[in-house]
């Protein structure tokens, strides 16, 4: 037992007894305040342990779960093979990345890592095409694809889906799930809007747009 949590002296009993009566007040004191911090302690790392496994299994917001179409983003004026930039997207609370590889091809990505939700970083000088990157973990994705090709991440990177327009805007439009096929992902966003997905081609678009004419 160290000097700081050894107890106070007991009482002399021939002291005065206003005197003992000080010394136990204090003495009850001191094991309330330990007895507090303990149980403060306990309540954070309980929580945090609970947020860890929430995050671990899914329980809390992952990215692009609404089926809600978001509303596009302008997310850069031009970029440039080799650059990226971060925003947000579909919501302010949802990090996101773009990159341009160098073959000119232009991917999004959630920059939220799938593993416990460490913020993920663009690393152009790694490997051939570059690589996603969360440094909590050592987490790595693949620039081209989101997929996990080392480190503990369990799952791909959710995509962002990009267009470029003729100035060399670029927009961010809609969300993938992870592991979620494009064109499920925009057919999935876009169901209540014939009209789009029409041209998109998504499974019995035609028919809606032509149910709603023959109302209209």
């Amino acid at each position: 037992m160290s000097v700081t949590d050894q107890p106070p002296p007991a009482p002399d009993p021939a002291a005065d007894p206003a005197q003992a009566a000080l010394h136990d007040r204090i003495a009850a004191d001191s094991l309330t305040t330990r007895r507090d911090y303990l149980r403060i302690v306990a309540t954070v790392s309980g929580g945090l342990a609970v947020g860890g496994i929430a995050v671990a299994g899914g329980v809390l917001h992952r990215h692009g779960d609404s089926d809600a179409p978001p509303d596009a983003k302008r997310v850069a004026l031009t970029l440039a093979p080799g650059e990226s930039i971060a925003f947000r997207f579909p919501g302010d609370d949802d990090r996101a990345v773009a990159v341009r590889l160098k073959d000119g091809t232009l991917v999004g990505y959630s920059a939220v890592c799938t593993h416990l939700a460490c913020g993920v970083l663009w690393r152009e000088e790694r490997g051939s095409e570059g690589e996603l990157y969360c440094p909590c973990h050592e987490g790595v994705f693949d620039a081209r694809t989101g997929e996990v090709t080392a480190g503990p991440p369990p799952r791909p990177l959710p995509r962002v889906l990009l267009v470029e327009e003729a100035d060399g805007g670029v927009w961010a439009v809609a969300t993938a799930r992870s592991g979620e096929s494009v064109e499920h992902a925009m057919c999935r966003q876009f169901a209540d809007k014939p009209g789009m997905a029409a041209r998109i081609g998504c499974p019995g678009a035609n028919g809606k747009v032509a149910e709603r004419s023959t109302r209209t």
